[in-house]
């Protein structure tokens, strides 16, 4: 008899790579379904796709979710909706992640396979990194950031909500009194090196990074 029921919000390609983590930490008494309004699968990876409205109506009480989509906006509209819906919403991390100590993860984060986290990072919600990305000391996330493959941040980086930095990305430690910043809503570029602050908003590519937009001008 299953007794507690999880759904990842999201059947596309992340989502079913976030599927072997939540299997993890799962045993015979939990159930998992993906949550997806859009998808016309019935099943994808030997689990069941159903809208969210079915969800909610799943008899068993105890549940809750995890919302596999990149795009930040949308992500934070669904956590939105799950908390307001009573969902409670767990971080997933992979069994061979490194996470030293002193660390504040939000709610709803997702730490795909070989990730790191070293000491003393807060990070917000809603975070995602993926496969071999890393997070260094003393830097400060906000909500809704995205990692995608392969991001090295180093030391005392400030990320503000909603940025989103591309595959392979290295970005230059900061100072305690001077950290590097990028700022609200800024896209790093795939195999950017970030060398200083980024403006909120911004799109930045190249090594060293800089900015598409004003190039553009």
């Amino acid at each position: 008899m299953k007794n507690k029921l999880i759904g990842i919000y999201g059947a596309s390609g992340f989502g079913r790579e976030v599927l072997p983590l939540v299997r993890e930490k799962s045993n015979e008494k939990i159930e998992i379904k993906f949550i997806d309004d859009g998808c016309l699968d019935k099943e994808l990876n030997e689990v069941e796709v159903v809208s969210y409205e079915k969800f909610l109506a799943n008899p068993i009480a105890d549940k809750s979710a995890v919302v596999a989509i990149a795009d930040s906006n949308i992500r934070k509209k669904l956590l939105e909706r799950l908390e307001r819906d009573g969902i409670s919403i767990p971080s997933i991390t992979a069994a061979n992640n490194v996470v030293l100590d002193f660390n504040e993860l939000g709610e709803g984060s997702i730490l795909c396979p070989f990730t790191t986290i070293t000491s003393n990072a807060v990070i917000g919600k809603g975070f995602q990194a993926n496969i071999y990305s890393y997070v260094a000391h003393d830097c400060v996330l906000g909500d809704y950031v995205t990692f995608a493959p392969g991001v090295k941040c180093n030391g005392n980086v400030h990320i503000d909500d909603h940025a989103y930095i591309g595959t392979g990305a290295i970005i230059k430690q900061g100072t305690p009194d001077k950290p590097l910043v990028i700022g609200e809503g800024a896209v790093v570029g795939m195999g950017a090196v970030v060398t200083k602050s980024v403006k909120p908003g911004d799109v930045v590519f190249g090594v060293p990074a800089k900015s598409i937009k004003r190039a553009s001008k």
